[in-house]
């Protein structure tokens, strides 16, 4: 059983940054993509970036592209979500993924517990 889990969430105001990590344990992700999801209440939970398993491809949803940056340790089994200049837009529970492909349309095997991001205004 793989584990994912989340850390680098909290509370900031508008402009600052934060940093989330994902670790992963358990049965190793062998060429796994990594990706972020996050979920705010009343909405669907939505892509935010993902990374392949050799760090060749990044993708980033439209409204964050140019403030996170996604980055994945050389050892592979850490995932940072580096998000510079937050907004109150993006405040919400943000999830580690593991799946085939590092996009909204991949399948994703394994989902971490979440951390929450509260940005104010």
């Amino acid at each position: 059983q793989v584990q994912l889990v989340e850390s680098g969430g909290g509370l900031v105001q508008t402009g600052g940054s934060l940093r989330l990590s994902c670790v992963a344990s358990g049965r190793p992700l062998s060429r796994s993509a990594m990706s972020w999801f996050r979920q705010a209440p009343g909405k669907e939970r939505e892509f935010v970036a993902g990374i392949t398993w050799s760090g060749g491809v990044r993708n980033y949803a439209d409204s964050v592209k140019d403030r996170f940056t996604i980055l994945r340790a050389f050892a592979g089994n850490t995932v940072y979500l580096q998000m510079n200049n937050l907004q109150p837009e993006d405040t919400a529970i943000y999830y580690c993924a593991t799946g085939r492909e590092p996009g909204p349309l991949a399948s994703y095997d394994y989902w971490g517990q979440g951390t929450q991001v509260t940005v104010s205004s």
